[in-house]
């Protein structure tokens, strides 16, 4: 198994386009730099989308030009076509990576951006190209690479297809999304086995959901494949807006808090993860779903008390 993973942080982008309400500004901003103040390396900022298709991101240049993120954290973006690229490519210096998605299903495609998978291919190619020559790092993202709502299982042989393709244009990056939550730990490992052979040299980073609870088992399965690079969103925010009962996220601090426990290095200082997670808690005035917010870190001193409300110790 792995002694470090990598971890990008999604939440600001992928967490927050799912939530209803309108998050102002200056709170994305905040929570962003919380994040970034964690240690975390990698963090999807935001993406640019037309702002009627997504309105809660219409702000994202706007954010992207003001949150402060350290020289340290890679900072991507999702562009989900040449539009978006060009938009991406005039914060050409706030920005250090690139991500463009498709479906491995012919089904989810289409309702996901009315589309085939050919048309999406054709898309996604020309703005790897592009993006590549203007020196920006690229990452495919493959959903319903585990299985689609619509048409069930998902043959691993198109998923690999694909990343292929992704990877000839450009891609070093191929991220592969349970995004239904559909996985489970015996499929994830042989997927991820395979894809080892079937992908030499590009790196495979593991995008699961906890839609049914199996996320972070799914983590662990892919751990013992080799895999080094995951995503997440704290708080376990996100979720595909396409089909209906599609939750979060595995949440982050739940992911770190499992991985220290194990003795596997992420860099990321959980105590400051979890106040970030608890401050976007705060401002969409809800219970996330995430277990760590709740619980906080394992106390391994001897006579810990019982938890209070939101991870608080009673005192004795």
């Amino acid at each position: 198994m792995v002694e470090a993973v990598k971890i990008r942080e999604v939440g600001p982008r992928d967490g927050f386009q799912n939530e209803p309400e309108r998050i102002a500004t200056d709170d994305k901003v905040r929570l962003i730099e919380m994040l970034a103040a964690t240690g975390v390396r990698r963090l999807e900022v935001t993406s640019f989308v037309r702002p009627d298709v997504i309105p809660q991101l219409a702000d994202a240049e706007e954010v992207l030009e003001r949150a402060r993120i350290p020289e340290e954290v890679a900072v991507s973006v999702l562009v989900p076509n040449e539009r978006g690229l060009e938009t991406a490519l005039r914060h050409r210096d706030k920005i250090d990576e690139v991500n463009v998605f498709l479906s491995a299903s012919e089904s989810h495609n289409r309702h996901n951006v009315n589309r085939s998978i050919a048309e999406s291919l054709a898309g996604v190619e020309k703005v790897l190209g592009r993006a590549t020559a203007e020196g920006l790092r690229c990452e495919g993202v493959i959903s319903t690479s585990f299985g689609c709502p619509y048409e069930g299982d998902v043959d691993p042989a198109r998923v690999f297809e694909i990343a292929g393709r992704l990877r000839d244009a450009g891609a070093v990056e191929v991220g592969f999304g349970d995004t239904t939550g559909m996985a489970n730990p015996f499929q994830v490992r042989e997927f991820f086995s395979r894809a080892q052979e079937e992908l030499p040299g590009v790196e495979l980073t593991a995008h699961f959901h906890n839609t049914r609870g199996q996320g972070l088992a799914n983590v662990l399965a892919a751990l013992e494949a080799g895999v080094d690079s995951f995503e997440s969103s704290f708080g376990e925010l996100g979720g595909c807006p396409v089909p209906p009962g599609a939750t979060g996220n595995i949440a982050t601090e739940d992911l770190v808090s499992m991985l220290d426990e194990m003795g596997i290095a992420t860099g990321i200082d959980l105590g400051k993860l979890i106040a970030a997670a608890r401050e976007a808690q705060a401002v969409l005035g809800r219970p996330l779903g995430s277990h760590t917010i709740v619980a906080g870190p394992v106390d391994h001193h001897p006579g810990a008390v019982p938890f209070g409300p939101q991870g608080t110790k009673r005192n004795s």
